[in-house]
């Protein structure tokens, strides 16, 4: 029977896995972006079950040269550009590394005072840094806490949110009349299964119609929509405004929705998941005009900030309420610490009880990188999007759709759907690149999304090279 690892075993296998991670990061720009495997493969190469007997981790990392890496798509590859970023770095890991190595459960403050009270502070740091109002910050009556991700932020903001609606029934009966959910037609899908989780169905949320321009949410459709609802019998209950939509990242006008939730009274979430780490950078604020109006605020640390997933940061103006919508004290979690109301208990701000010590790593993060180490790599993001816009612009059978604040570009040829569908299957499957597509005006469109620590200028213009010579080949002058 194998015994546990003990301290000194595990010295010496931690040095091998961070050895492993190391050449892994050193040579990922070397390596197909995305998996060569057929589907199957990974679990045809798996034995029937475990072993009978315990196996050196030497013999664990082998195979996962021979067995893993074939099948991955490798997120932190310099020329991974789908979806948005997801990257973490060698603080994060390290956090990570030290999270796990405590295996503290943080459900309590009771139950690991210093995991709360990091995180507390953390998400203070996080307020300041990405110039957030004074309402969120956990010294002025708000306060921040880390879910998995922005789907579960805009979870527990639709539950709080109804709770507000209903007047506190909705915590004793449920949904017990109509309520509704605003969003624009640009929001993410999280929108809708939040609704759904909440009790509300598809039907729960309104899609409001966007500007044709900007693609951002309109508010005279959004006033026309509650307006309805209203006369209908229907309970407006939130409205979901995004910074960075996941298409193209267009930005809701905040100060006009803002005013509008003011005037019904209606719960305002602001979901910033990708473009929200843009903030840390002063010139790159523009999205959060009229964020003081908003009841509370998300954006994925682990997207586009070197944090590893899973780290959503989400703020609410006022605790008290979202405490009142979600806390359950049963018998066994009874302490003197909670009874005295002194200290933030973290359960009752998310769904799940249990809860890791995910501040670390952002800790690890923000002390290595210091405000200007992250507002470097985000400018970097931005000019190198920046630079593959310009490379579309000046080809004239490709044409760049809609604005580009951030790091995302999305672009199509000047031909059918087909045809850039076909332009995007033939670059991916070279396994140089990895770019993904969304519908814009129903058109078939292509995104670049920067944001790998690793991207460099040549990463940009070998994947323009690859877009335009692929392009002539399937449209030959």
């Amino acid at each position: 029977m194998a015994e546990h690892m003990t301290p000194d075993e595990f010295r010496r296998a931690g040095h091998a896995v961070v050895d492993w991670v190391a050449d892994y990061w050193a040579t990922v720009g070397r390596r197909p972006v995305t998996a060569q495997d057929p589907p199957g493969a990974v679990a045809a190469r798996l034995p029937a079950g475990p072993t009978e007997h315990g196996e050196p981790v030497e013999a664990v990392l082998a195979d996962l040269d021979t067995l893993i890496m074939p099948g991955l798509t490798h997120w932190q590859h310099p020329r991974f550009y789908g979806y948005f970023p997801a990257n973490t770095s060698g603080p994060s890991v390290l956090g990570d590394l030290v999270s796990a190595g405590l295996g503290v459960q943080g459900m309590l403050w009771a139950t690991a005072p210093a995991c709360t009270e990091l995180e507390t502070v953390m998400l203070d740091w996080l307020a300041d840094l990405l110039g957030l109002p004074p309402r969120f910050h956990s010294g002025s009556g708000g306060g921040g806490v880390i879910q998995d991700s922005a789907s579960s932020a805009t979870l527990v903001a639709t539950l709080v949110a109804l709770h507000r609606a209903g007047g506190g029934r909705w915590r004793e009966v449920g949904v017990d009349r109509r309520y509704r959910a605003y969003a624009s037609t640009q929001g993410h899908s999280s929108i809708e299964k939040a609704a759904r989780i909440a009790g509300l169905g598809a039907d729960g949320v309104r899609p409001v119609e966007v500007d044709p321009r900007t693609l951002a949410m309109s508010p005279a459709a959004l006033r026309a929509a509650i307006e309805a609802d209203v006369a209908a019998g229907v309970v407006p209950a939130i409205v979901v405004a995004t910074v960075g939509t996941t298409s193209t990242t267009a930005i809701d006008p905040l100060p006009e929705i803002g005013a509008i939730c003011a005037e019904y009274g209606i719960f305002l979430h602001v979901d910033a998941a990708y473009a929200g780490a843009a903030a840390v950078c002063p010139e790159l604020r523009f999205g959060h005009a009229g964020l003081e109006y908003a009841d509370s605020y998300c954006f994925d640390p682990h997207k586009w900030l070197l944090t590893g997933f899973d780290c959503d940061a989400f703020w609410v103006a006022d605790p008290a309420e979202l405490i009142e919508a979600l806390s359950v004290l049963p018998e066994y979690l009874r302490n003197a610490a909670t009874e005295s109301g002194a200290v933030i208990d973290y359960r009752d701000w998310q769904v799940p009880l249990g809860r890791r010590f995910r501040a670390l790593k952002l800790w690890f993060v923000l002390r290595w990188y210091g405000v200007e180490g992250l507002r470097a790599h985000i400018r970097s993001g931005v000019t190198l999007a920046a630079r593959f816009a310009d490379r579309v612009r000046a080809d004239d059978r490709f044409t760049v759709v809609g604005a580009h604040p951030y790091s995302l570009v999305c672009f199509r040829l000047a031909a059918g759907d087909e045809v850039n569908e076909e332009l995007l299957a033939r670059v991916n499957a070279t396994g140089q690149v990895h770019l993904t597509h969304t519908r814009v005006d129903g058109r078939y469109t292509l995104r670049l999304a920067v944001g790998s620590p690793q991207t460099a200028e040549v990463d940009i213009d070998e994947a323009w090279t690859l877009l335009a010579d692929t392009a002539t080949a399937l449209l030959p002058r």
